[in-house]
């Protein structure tokens, strides 16, 4: 965590990369900070360190919070960039929690077929956070667009990460797609496993794409609301992610790998069309 643009870089791709470089340097080095978190905490939960040394190290995130927001006295590095460069935006501590709570969830309990309103918590915990705090960090002070925002993009951009990394997740014996849609789709097991080969899970996954869809119309909406400084970097983000949805949509549901990738030539032709965007 010593060199936060490499590791924000390496994380994101070179197109994302680039695309907050045209944010002034303030704004870019909080955002850089925020999302290498995010990314150190999701490398805990995959670690091969034992449950209980994951949850000493969300612990430890939990005090260190404590030291930024209340002790103004952060104790290690990532810690002190948090605090010089978030701070000055305002940022709620509650947000931080919220996704550091999320995460932790799949440390001792990996989640199986959790229910509709858990995976609803858990998109808005794990994707909204970035959301939220991005929007503060670009100035937006409006708390009702924040949070609708936050919420519709959460769930579109991790309901696109469960879809696509479905049989990754089921190695490693986690099971995103909520029971209500799994009974729906006449499947009773919640084992990973046994629902990955389940003839009916395409169904299962159609009607999960439709409620990512949802999510992303209405993100895209608010989204060409804002002003041409917070509006780029945030389309370029959705653009991406829902070329990696699309391409799912347009092979069929039933088809769970080979993963869907966008290639760079791609990536930077959305960024190049983001960018002349009015």
């Amino acid at each position: 965590m010593s060199n936060i643009h490499k590791t924000f870089r390496n994380k994101t791709g070179t197109t994302m990369f680039f695309g907050m470089r045209l944010l002034p340097k303030a704004k870019r080095e909080a955002l850089y900070t925020l999302i290498a978190w995010a990314r150190h905490l999701e490398e805990v939960v995959e670690s091969p360190l034992n449950d209980d040394e994951k949850k000493q190290i969300m612990d430890g995130w939990r005090r260190e919070f404590d030291n930024i927001f209340d002790k103004k006295v952060p104790a290690t590095d990532i810690g002190r960039r948090i605090y010089k460069n978030c701070l000055r935006f305002k940022l709620p501590k509650k947000e931080f929690l919220n996704m550091l709570d999320s995460v932790s969830e799949n440390v001792y309990n990996p989640l199986q077929a959790p229910t509709m309103k858990k995976l609803t918590g858990y998109c808005r915990g794990v994707g909204g956070m970035a959301g939220s705090l991005s929007l503060r960090v670009f100035g937006c002070q409006d708390e009702s667009i924040i949070k609708e925002l936050s919420t519709s993009m959460g769930t579109a951009l991790q309901i696109t990460n469960i879809l696509r990394n479905i049989k990754e997740d089921a190695n490693n014996n986690r099971l995103y797609i909520p029971q209500e849609l799994l009974l729906k789709a006449g499947i009773d097991s919640t084992d990973p496993k046994t629902v990955l080969v389940d003839k009916n899970l395409v169904y299962a996954r159609q009607e999960l794409a439709k409620i990512a869809s949802e999510n992303y119309k209405k993100a895209y909406e608010i989204v060409d609301t804002l002003d041409k400084t917070t509006k780029k970097p945030l389309r370029l983000i959705l653009d991406i992610y829902k070329k990696y949805f699309d391409i799912m949509d347009n092979r069929g549901w039933e088809i769970i790998s080979p993963k869907p990738e966008v290639s760079k030539i791609k990536k930077i032709h959305l960024l190049t069309k983001v960018l002349l965007s009015s």
